[in-house]
């Protein structure tokens, strides 16, 4: 059988293959009012298709643990219960198709409070449902970006109370995985890299400071999922800075610290905390870092990073330079990828009964 139709066991959840479906914003929630952050038709129809098209698992967006944690206004959340009950429509079709549901856990930073990317992304303000971001340290992104507010220790510790609510609903609603996001340079990037952490606390300088906050909050995550779901990690694996960043070194020697915390899988991108950064950009860029984790800590992986062909895939998973691998843009543009992909590649996958003219 072709490695990337093989069935993936964590814990106690079997995923039927290896093809993965990476978060990805839609920025289509309401801003605010009873239905703020929470999911409605658009994300429906847009997780469905992926799932009918036979995707092995998908990561829903980054869904924020408070309000002030969302990226934009638009984004979806997990901080009420009329969210979770908006998100069980989804979760039981995806389960219902043989797609294993997962949701990325987030809190923006200093990155949050942004306007709609296909309007420019740019900071907003209370006139256009924003408010004032926090961050570990009183450093602003760019020159768009306003300073954020630092973060005090209590501030922490709610936040991370937070993330483990968030964590509990995100059960409650029917996720058999949870992701941290760890990565672009959003809070807990924020918090691990020396680039944008210049704390003087138990939270900044050394290794082990800046560290802290994500093992906190993946402890936290850990206590309430069950012991028999896995737990996810999103980092990225470099700046691309030439110093003064977080590198592929840290992330080797903090993927062994979260395996040791409880997680189960490395979900390894690059980049997002620095700007005007050059980055070499081209098919599988990002598959070479996620190889040096899977071999040199023994943390399963997931590489991402425009993998676009099924024979591309196929062989980061027969050289062992991943577990699994996660399509973005392409499944936004094939949303039956998978199913087109087992054809080429001799594999199974499921394909619905209404479908069944296609095979």
């Amino acid at each position: 059988m072709s490695a990337l139709f093989e069935p993936y066991r964590l814990r106690e959840l079997t995923i039927p293959n290896r093809v993965w479906m990476p978060p990805m914003c839609q920025y289509s929630a309401a801003p605010e009012g009873p239905g703020a952050g929470a999911p409605n038709d658009w994300h429906f129809a847009h997780y469905a298709a992926r799932a009918t098209g036979g995707t092995g698992l998908i990561i829903v967006e980054a869904t924020a643990v408070s309000p002030e944690g969302r990226i934009s206004p638009y984004d979806l959340g997990l901080w009420n219960d009329t969210q979770v009950e908006a998100f069980r429509r989804i979760t039981g079709f995806l389960k219902g198709q043989g797609t294993v549901p997962a949701v990325q856990l987030a809190h923006a930073g200093r990155k949050a409070s942004t306007d709609l990317p296909w309007q420019g992304g740019a900071p907003v303000g209370a006139d256009a449902h924003g408010w004032q971001p926090v961050a570990p340290s009183a450093l602003a992104f760019d020159e768009r970006h306003p300073v954020p507010d630092e973060l005090t220790v209590d501030q922490i510790r709610a936040v991370v109370g937070q993330f483990a609510e968030a964590a509990r609903r995100a059960l409650a609603a029917g996720f058999e995985v949870a992701e941290i996001h760890g990565a672009h340079g959003y809070l807990i990037n924020e918090f691990i890299s020396p680039h944008s952490n210049r704390r003087t606390d138990s939270y900044g300088g050394s290794y082990e400071n800046r560290i802290r906050f994500a093992l906190e909050v993946v402890d936290a995550v850990r206590e309430v999922w069950p012991a028999d779901k896995p737990l996810f990690f999103r980092v990225s694996a470099t700046e691309w800075l030439e110093q003064g960043g977080w590198t592929a070194d840290d992330t080797v020697r903090l993927a062994a610290e979260l395996k040791a915390h409880g997680v189960d899988l490395l979900d390894v991108s690059t980049g997002g905390n620095a700007s005007g950064v050059h980055i070499p950009v081209g098919p599988g860029y990002q598959v070479p870092f996620a190889a040096r984790v899977r071999n040199e800590s023994a943390l399963p992986v997931a590489a991402v990073g425009l993998i676009t062909e099924a024979e591309q895939a196929e062989k980061i998973l027969a050289n062992g330079e991943a577990d699994a691998v996660l399509l973005g843009r392409e499944l936004l543009r094939s949303p039956s990828w998978a199913r087109q992909a087992a054809r080429e590649l001799g594999g199974e996958v499921r394909v619905p009964e209404q479908y069944h003219r296609s095979v």
